[in-house]
């Protein structure tokens, strides 16, 4: 007999036919519904369900950033801002991204955008179409591969590898160059893998980009959180222009402010001059008061990012080792963000494998098939959650994964 759960999962999983959906555009029709979305809404519907699912911090934002949040509100900024953001925190971004990058960046190379989803849907929407073929490494966040078919372009997946720490391989990115890419659409903190790719790949990948005429846009929404001792390699380090680079980022991960909505793109001045036109058409402007906030994150004290890293640091080693003890999942070492991607054998779906651990000991993954066509025997989990927690799951799982016939 099916489970209720399971019925309501798979409800989910349903295009509606030419009837049901003959009013809405076909692009909207060709988006999937997520499946982090659909695990967390049905574990919603559940008591006592331990979240290993969840991709946002589960830290407090720090208190200086909240208060100059309120300041603004009790000073009256709600208003809108010039369509490219609000002056000063342009001028502290530039500040800042000059300094990290040492190169020039001025306000004129910098859009504000409603959360780094605006600024990667602003970067895709305005660069596929049809006959465009973009260059996407997988697993991945499942926001780019949608968007670049909804706008008529097609997407050629990179595979990577547990076995291999999911790094990509710049040489197998370069192979796959044909007549029609586009453009390569990078992740580094990846979400789901947790992978940073060192320079020398993004070095490679960005001057062969270069040398072809090939953009290249990275969503480095992850950048601060790095786990080891690592030099992170931003785009904006090893591209010889902005020319045909666009970046993403926000303070949602690196400030515990996901909910605030602050993002933007940095590129050069003539493609934010366009990507300016197209955000004027979708959110207009971003959210006033929370600018002034990203300004205060700016501006004040880096100890409060510094201690959440160390605490990502502590729960990362701890759910690697719980993992290698887990029957049934191979692990490997991610180096940044909050996320591991373990492999479950190869003949196990591990959308089937989720579900049935959701519903019969309460513990919520996302199956890896929300990341990608070649990762249905995946699995990802979040240590974006307490230790406590994280323990708590483990219990639970890795006595039931030992029962599992795979």
């Amino acid at each position: 007999m099916t489970n209720p759960r399971s019925e309501k999962l798979q409800d989910g999983l349903k295009i509606p036919s030419n009837d049901e959906a003959m009013e809405w555009s076909p692009a909207l029709r060709a988006l999937p519904v997520p499946g982090i979305r659909r695990m967390v809404n049905l574990a919603a519907t559940m008591k006592d369900v331990i979240h290993l699912s969840i991709g946002q911090p589960d830290f407090q934002c720090p208190q200086h950033i909240v208060e100059a949040h309120i300041d603004a509100l009790r000073a009256g900024h709600l208003g809108y801002t010039m369509d490219a953001g609000l002056p000063e925190l342009l001028t502290e971004l530039a500040k800042y991204y000059s300094a990290r990058t040492e190169r020039e960046i001025t306000e004129d190379n910098i859009l504000i955008t409603t959360g780094a989803t605006e600024a990667m849907y602003l970067a895709i929407s305005v660069t596929s179409a049809p006959g465009r073929q973009f260059l996407i490494p997988d697993p991945t966040f499942p926001l780019y591969a949608p968007l670049v078919r909804m706008h008529g372009g097609e997407v050629k997946a990179i595979p990577t590898r547990a076995e291999n720490g999911h790094q990509l391989d710049p040489q197998e990115v370069i192979d796959a160059i044909g007549p029609r890419t586009f453009a390569i659409i990078l992740n580094s903190p990846s979400n789901p893998t947790g992978t940073v790719y060192p320079p020398e790949t993004i070095e490679a990948i960005v001057q062969e980009a270069a040398y072809q005429g090939i953009r290249v846009i990275s969503d480095e929404v992850y950048d601060h959180l790095i786990l080891d001792d690592l030099e992170y390699a931003s785009v904006l380090r090893h591209t010889s222009d902005l020319d045909h680079v666009m970046i993403a980022s926000s303070f949602s991960k690196t400030y515990a402010m996901p909910g605030l909505r602050i993002g933007w793109i940095v590129s050069s001045q003539g493609a934010i001059k366009m990507l300016r036109r197209y955000h004027m058409f979708t959110t207009t402007v971003a959210n006033t008061p929370a600018q002034w906030a990203g300004i205060a994150a700016l501006q004040g004290p880096t100890a409060c990012v510094d201690e959440m890293v160390q605490e990502y640091r502590r729960r990362r080693d701890r759910v690697v080792k719980l993992v290698s003890e887990t029957p049934n999942l191979t692990g490997y070492w991610p180096q940044g963000g909050f996320y591991i991607f373990p492999s479950l054998p190869r003949t196990c779906n591990g959308s089937t494998l989720a579900l049935r651990m959701l519903e019969e000991i309460g513990v919520c993954v996302v199956p890896g098939e929300a990341f990608g066509e070649s990762c249905i025997n995946s699995l990802r989990i979040s240590y974006s959650t307490s230790m406590e927690k994280i323990e708590e799951a483990f219990q639970r799982m890795i006595p039931w994964m030992a029962k599992q016939e795979m």
